[in-house]
């Protein structure tokens, strides 16, 4: 093994692989938390601990006869894998285009390292059966870096494959129980984090489900049934709703706020809600109700400051955004529920999917000083509130939808680091963040709200995860959780 071309074609197949595990496997997709992806996980394990043998053999063995006929035989079966893996893939998610992409390149990148390795192996399989040491410089420390990366996913992969089993969503329908009768309800926003849940606890309690989506592919993935529409147009005036759930709009925390994309974050906000007030002045008959989604930022920067529904607001982005979001739903000839959300919590996607790799690792950590304050709540409780929203007459205007308990990042850091059974430890330091990213490091990372759901309370809500370490329990290890009737639950 002593093509440098050889060498250089794995060296950018590994680059290849390492990518497409980070990003789609980890980032995107998050399949170790994902229970259909279990048989994924465990194909994934295997061919990684094959890649690390391989790695060890070529960097520091020539195995010559029998041994020679076991590598071949071994990248055989890695060959066999990845068409399995193919199969499995396809059978369960829908692959994001950049995903398919790479594994076309990482296929073809593996054929031609297979061309140039045959007359290398017809050559060891020549010689009498046995291995000896050898060593390629750099190359030989390459393959051995490598070969632990790929022994550690493995092992991981196997480990979550096991692990994942005992990790189930409870059953969606309780969700919304408080809706009592049938009930017709349209959502934007659907394909969403929230959305998703939304639709699958609506469907299973057997209500009639709307659907606004752009992406007929990906609103294909939600539970059914459900009525598509990819146009409000589509809705004539004598169409009966029940209740309205805006959550439509560009996503607000997966890249950095530059001039177009704020432009963009806004403007998607505004244009779909000011669709929605449209819808609702032409239908005969009004829905009851217009939940339309916010979020806390609408308050603005506020350090230690306690806020409830009553307090001001303060200028910044995210108030910038939520201000003009509110300012188009009030316009809605319907009573209007301005839901404003705080970090939603759930591993299919939000601030914790983003946080589970470099914690599951033990990589994670406080971010900055650690002592801003997270608002947060989990998914399964925001549904709930929804569900509350739409069938409480008396609610109205602005209510938080947080958990009652918020707590600062160096806390949810421990508790997330708990649950996990992990360290956290390293921190995330600001600077380097707020030199990154600015006013999204600032707003976003940096930068929190203390705020209370004080009218959902007084309302009646009880919230099901009231403390983080209660919800992170059930997101994260599957312990399904009781509502909790405590203090905890009573309006402050």
């Amino acid at each position: 093994m002593t093509s440098n071309l050889l060498w250089i074609l794995i060296l950018l197949q590994t680059a290849m692989g390492a990518f497409d595990t980070l990003y789609h496997h980890e980032f995107t997709e998050r399949l170790a938390w994902r229970k259909s992806q279990r048989r994924e996980l465990v194909l994934h394990g295997s061919r990684n601990l094959i890649y690390a043998a391989l790695f060890f053999t070529f960097g520091f063995l020539e195995p010559g006869g029998f041994l020679a006929v076991v590598l071949t035989g071994t990248l055989a079966v890695e060959v066999v894998i990845t068409l399995v893996d193919f199969v499995e893939e396809d059978r369960t998610r829908r692959l994001p285009a950049s995903e398919r992409i790479t594994h076309a390149l990482l296929a073809l990148n593996y054929g031609a390292i297979i061309a140039l390795a045959a007359p290398v192996l017809a050559t060891w399989m020549a010689r009498p059966s046995g291995a000896g040491l050898v060593t390629h410089g750099l190359w030989s420390a390459f393959a051995a870096l490598a070969g632990l990366g790929v022994a550690i996913f493995g092992v991981r992969d196997l480990f979550a494959s096991r692990a994942v089993e005992r990790r189930t969503l409870p059953d969606a329908a309780p969700l919304v129980a408080a809706l009592g009768g049938r009930r017709i309800v349209l959502i934007t926003g659907a394909t969403g984090f929230i959305g998703t849940r939304l639709v699958e606890a609506l469907v299973s309690a057997r209500h009639r489900v709307i659907v606004l989506a752009r992406n007929p592919a990906k609103a294909a993935q939600l539970r059914t049934p459900f009525e598509l529409i990819t146009s409000l147009d589509q809705l004539g005036s004598d169409a009966v709703i029940d209740a309205i759930v805006n959550l439509a709009g560009e996503p607000i925390a997966s890249a950095p706020w530059t001039k177009a994309r704020r432009t963009r974050i806004v403007e998607s906000r505004v244009r779909m809600t000011d669709d929605v007030v449209r819808l609702i002045a032409r239908l005969k008959r009004k829905p009851a109700v217009l939940v339309n989604g916010s979020a806390i930022g609408w308050y603005g920067l506020r350090g230690d400051e306690v806020l409830t529904e009553t307090s001001y607001g303060t200028a910044c982005f995210s108030r910038e955004i939520c201000e003009a979001w509110e300012c188009e739903a009030l316009k809605a000839d319907t009573r209007v529920v301005r839901l404003r959300i705080g970090l939603v919590l759930g591993v299919e996607g939000g601030l914790l999917g983003q946080l589970l790799f470099p914690f599951s690792f033990g990589l994670g950590g406080p971010i900055g000083s650690g002592r801003q304050w997270m608002s947060w709540i989990s998914r399964d409780d925001l549904v709930r509130l929804i569900a509350h929203a739409i069938a409480t007459p008396s609610l109205s205007g602005a209510m938080n939808a947080t958990a009652p308990i918020p707590v600062e990042n160096r806390d949810f850091t421990r508790a997330l680091g708990s649950t996990l059974r992990r360290p956290a430890m390293l921190p995330l330091p600001a600077m380097p963040l707020r030199l990154a990213l600015g006013d999204f490091a600032r707003e976003l990372l940096l930068g929190g709200q203390r705020v209370l759901p004080k009218k959902a309370i007084a309302s009646g809500f009880v919230f099901r995860h009231p403390t983080v370490e209660s919800a992170l329990r059930e997101i994260l290890n599957g312990e399904v959780a009781t509502l909790e009737t405590a203090p905890l639950n009573r309006a402050a």
